[in-house]
């Protein structure tokens, strides 16, 4: 893809469009920000990150393992204790989710604002 020019991003098989797809997932930047500060247990990412199921957090944490963002250790314990972290490749990803989040915290009220703006407009002229 050494001719490749920035409409690219958009192509079906582009390497590029698939992870932006794989981070714009809805759970893939909460979970990958949980696991910036070190290895977590299932549990405590439940806890954590809020409003996520048991089921699509072990979806998302497989499908991140799958990409090559997250390992997982199962410890050879009774109980059995597994934990998750980010890998290098993963943790490549912690400062970009770090400058969105300012963004969001900088920008969220204007966003509302213009969302509010517009179900007004909208709702004005049915």
């Amino acid at each position: 893809m050494s001719g490749s020019g920035p409409g690219d991003l958009f192509l079906a098989d582009c390497p590029a469009r698939l992870v932006v797809e794989l981070i714009a997932d809805k759970w893939t930047v909460v979970v990958l920000a949980g696991l910036g500060k070190g290895p977590v247990r299932h549990g405590e990412l439940i806890e954590l990150i809020g409003g996520i199921s048991r089921k699509m957090l072990t979806q998302t944490l497989r499908r991140l393992q799958a990409h090559g963002l997250v390992r997982r250790h199962a410890y050879a314990e009774v109980p059995p204790r597994v934990e998750y972290e980010l890998t290098p490749l993963g943790a490549t990803l912690i400062e970009p989710i770090h400058t969105l989040t300012e963004w969001a915290r900088t920008n969220g009220a204007a966003v509302l604002d213009a969302l509010d703006a517009h179900s007004e407009s909208a709702a004005h002229s049915d």
